[in-house]
């Protein structure tokens, strides 16, 4: 003491309060103040609508909250999230709310343990993070004192129990699904194209509207091979808006064919009950050929009746698949090779004539192929009766599109939109008309190929030269893939198709056909 004094320090100290800034760690909050939320929810939709449940849980929470004497803040859920993942909207706004809050937040009401959460230890982290905060999760129907060790544990054990119940309703639910589809019968929500009926509590899956435009994306790819991106601009003209992927998806579906396919299945496929769209045999060759499409590198390019041997052509220099472009100011259409820097490029006029004259001198070879004849002439008059249907179609639509500019004419006399949004959606609708105006132009000249097989009959396909040149882009195309599935080569040096593989029951007058060169155009 006298040598504090000597060095002129007072001892006025009656607490360590002093020396708190050299403390470690924090203190930890504690529930506090009286407010509190309450969180509400159900796993299904159905729940949501048909159940009273949510109703219960709000009305419980809300008696033990008053018999507390908690003043409720906010109220989340209310709707339809699962417990598996804690990725919920409702769940995360509000934890966010509970945490960032000007009034501090001291309780969590929810009706069970299991309405918080099932994702067991994950949500023991959640509350230790929320208990680190002052905030404690309280179930009405199972209160545990969470400020004590015990009670802490208790709930824990509870969160636990409620994963592994969980576990159990999924292994049962997944057992019974899976049961379900080796019987055949998909148990989940069908695809486009299908609707779920219920009639005398059994449920089946039916055809619906838009059945007929699935079946039409499979033969304009079978038997048109036209791209993802012509198919989606068809629809489109028909009213069907769909996006570039859900083409793709749609012809990788098997379901569209009776074959039922799920991660549930384990690696097995099993035939539906369902009624199919299309037949097993369509569905395995457009398949291969979108594997085909694929090996080649096939970009999804418009379709362009100028440019009819752009997805077959090939360039022998550089193995590389080629494409074409029009030259504006002559109006001039070429095609070259894809490979930047490969400079391999060919008119278009000049590539017709070396193509035509190679189809003159392929034959049929009925005694390899006997229904070769059969087979070609069903495929040119279904292509024609698919453009004739389109063609409906594209004019139904056309008519809808013309109505709905009327009445929105209607609309803008009679006061009820503004100028503003007259031009916005009249703009729309006008180009909608065009577009499908443009499609029911290309769709024209799609006739001609049956009334060449009608007049003509079988002679008509010893002439597929004249096929080619004198039909319309889907004519030019059947015969490209029906005669030259795996496509041709172009020798820009030699200037010279080489064929490399002709069709079954089909044969070249001269020489080898994987080799056949054709006259300099």
């Amino acid at each position: 003491m006298n040598l504090m004094l000597e060095f002129g320090v007072k001892n006025t100290m009656k607490t360590f309060k002093e020396f708190e800034p050299f403390a470690k760690g924090k203190q930890l909050k504690t529930s506090a103040s009286n407010t509190c939320v309450i969180y509400t929810r159900v796993s299904t939709r159905e729940q949501a609508e048909n159940n009273m449940s949510l109703d219960t849980q709000r009305r419980a929470c809300d008696i033990y909250a008053k018999k507390h004497s908690y003043k409720v803040m906010a109220y989340f859920g209310g709707t339809f999230e699962s417990a598996k993942t804690d990725e919920r909207e409702e769940f995360n706004h509000m934890l966010s709310f509970v945490q960032k809050t000007r009034e501090k937040v001291s309780y969590i009401i929810v009706y069970s343990v299991d309405r918080f959460s099932r994702s067991g230890a994950n949500a023991i982290y959640i509350t230790e993070q929320l208990k680190h905060n002052g905030i404690s999760v309280v179930s009405v129907t199972q209160p545990t004192d969470v400020s004590t060790p015990s009670g802490s544990l208790q709930q824990n054990i509870q969160f636990i129990f409620s994963e592994y119940d969980n576990q159990l309703r999924r292994e049962k639910t997944i057992a019974g699904m899976r049961d379900k589809l080796l019987r055949g019968e998909w148990c989940v929500k069908p695809p486009r194209g299908y609707d779920i009926v219920t009639i005398n509590s059994k449920r089946s899956i039916v055809l619906n509207k838009d059945a007929e435009l699935i079946r039409k994306i499979f033969l304009w790819k079978l038997f048109e091979h036209i791209s993802q991106t012509e198919i989606r601009n068809r629809l489109a003209g028909m009213g069907m808006k769909v996006g570039h992927g859900n083409i793709s998806n749609t012809l990788r579906n098997p379901f569209y064919c009776g074959i039922l396919s799920n991660k549930l299945l384990e690696g097995k496929v099993v035939a539906g009950k369902h009624e199919k769209i299309i037949s097993q045999e369509i569905f395995l060759a457009v398949n291969e050929l979108l594997n085909t499409e694929g090996r080649r590198e096939i970009r999804h390019i418009s379709d362009n009746e100028f440019l009819p041997l752009r997805r077959m052509l090939i360039c022998s220099k550089c193995q590389t698949n080629m494409t074409g472009y029009c030259v504006k100011k002559k109006n001039l259409y070429y095609y070259k090779c894809r490979k930047l820097g490969c400079g391999v490029n060919k008119s278009a006029i000049a590539m017709h004539l070396l193509f035509a004259s190679l189809l003159k001198s392929i034959r049929l070879n009925e005694d390899k192929n006997p229904t070769i004849k059969k087979q070609l002439t069903a495929n040119f008059i279904k292509v024609d009766n698919i453009n004739r249907k389109s063609k409906a179609l594209y004019k139904g639509n056309l008519t809808t599109i013309k109505t709905k500019m009327e009445h929105l004419e209607e609309r803008f006399a009679m006061g009820e939109i503004n100028e503003r949004l007259f031009k916005k959606f009249n703009s729309k609708l006008e180009q909608e008309l065009k577009d499908v105006e443009l499609l029911i132009d290309k769709s024209k000249a799609g006739l001609s190929t049956q009334n060449f097989v009608k007049q003509e009959g079988d002679e008509i396909l010893q002439k597929l030269a004249d096929v080619w040149q004198r039909g319309d882009l889907h004519a030019k195309r059947l015969v490209q893939s029906a005669v030259f599935p795996e496509g041709l080569y172009f020798d820009h040096l030699a200037g010279r198709l080489i064929i490399k593989k002709l069709a079954s029951g089909f044969y070249c007058l001269e020489g080898d056909q994987n080799v056949k060169t054709f006259p300099k155009a």
